[in-house]
């Protein structure tokens, strides 16, 4: 792995290097190692680095924190750096301060809606919430009479339904049934679209960097594989396999960091940063159904065991396409925008890019 010339991104790396390997966790079995790596990245500011320094954070660029969720992605860990960060960006909209404990965000779905009743409560369902049971709280984006508004709620305070996603971790239903927010405050120019496209873009991100990590493993797996008095990579079919899974990385991540381009230099969620951030969910999504399969046949049955580090990758990958809209959802979506602008905007917004 290439090392960054970014402070902040070096920084995550080398937290994650020292205290992430997989390898490592597999050995541990069991999640011992979960409290000194968030100790860790909690004292490096990294969990709030979206925050203003102002409301408690670390004050660093969007870009940066994109940096560090793909360095995230390459090592795929299991801890909810990516959920806390989202959390923060979306208190930070409505000038809410930010708590210095693990969060995550409700909805995680497009189709979810919390309410915000009269008396300034909340009510609703969100489905597939991250790390909902391990958070301490929760930053929610609800609708009311009034117009959008962000809340930071206690998540002691909601009902929370365990659930799991491909990947064996958390992934709740959080119910809201006239829940008191710790505090509540008007959205300032967002709506729920915008925490989806974010979330979008954090996710396309981490599979883009799981990826990563997955071809750096399956190359290296065939050389050092022998077959026939000779390593499996100098085989023509697995040579083409390689190749595959290296255009489906190389697609992934260029999606990816664009879309995190787009979104880092943007004044608003229009329409153009729609088009970068759908489109990198879509196709990083598309890439980890396609670079999981490539990436398992190559190393054969050792890499479906518990004790390689491959199935950490894969079903990380092929879970996050679910959070916050997954590629079927967004496709329409995007058909949806491209026939509202009618046919004669299409290219130029395409061409922009």
């Amino acid at each position: 792995m290439a090392e960054s010339d970014n402070i902040v991104v070096q920084t995550a790396e080398n937290i994650f290097a020292d205290l992430a390997d997989s390898q490592d966790i597999i050995r541990t079995g069991n999640g011992s190692w979960k409290a000194p790596l968030w100790n860790a990245l909690s004292e490096a500011g990294l969990p709030l680095a979206w925050v203003p320094e102002e409301q408690g954070g670390s004050g660093a660029s969007l870009a940066d924190g994109f940096g560090v969720l793909n360095a995230a992605g390459r090592t795929a860990i299991a801890v909810p750096l990516a959920e806390t960060m989202l959390a923060g960006w979306l208190l930070a909209q409505g000038g809410i301060s930010s708590p210095a404990d693990a969060m995550t965000v409700a909805p995680a779905g497009p189709r979810d809606r919390i309410t915000v009743n009269a008396d300034g409560t909340l009510t609703g369902r969100a489905r597939g919430v991250p790390f909902a049971k391990e958070a301490k709280h929760i930053a929610v984006f609800a609708i009311g009479v009034k117009g959008p508004s962000i809340a930071l709620v206690d998540a002691s305070a909601c009902t929370i339904i365990s659930g799991l996603n491909l990947a064996n971790e958390a992934s709740d239903t959080v119910v809201f049934t006239n829940t008191k927010p710790l505090e509540l405050k008007p959205a300032k120019d967002i709506d729920q679209t915008a925490l989806m496209l974010m979330g979008c873009v954090v996710r396309s991100l981490q599979i883009a960097g799981a990826l990563e990590t997955m071809l750096e493993i399956t190359v290296r797996y065939s050389n050092e594989r022998v077959a026939f008095e000779k390593p499996i990579s100098k085989f023509q079919a697995v040579q083409h396999n390689l190749a595959r899974l290296a255009s489906e990385t190389a697609a992934a991540l260029a999606a990816a960091t664009s879309a995190a381009d787009a979104v880092a230099n943007a004044a608003s969620f229009d329409d153009a940063v729609m088009l970068e951030a759908v489109s990198a969910k879509i196709r990083c999504s598309e890439a980890a159904e396609r670079g999981t399969g490539i990436a398992h046949q190559v190393h054969g049955a050792i890499g479906f065991t518990s004790e390689h580090i491959l199935h950490r990758l894969t079903l990380r990958a092929l879970a996050w396409r679910d959070d916050f809209g997954n590629e079927s959802h967004w496709a329409v979506e995007l058909g949806k925008m491209v026939c509202a602008r009618g046919a004669d905007d299409l290219w130029p917004l395409v061409a922009s890019r």
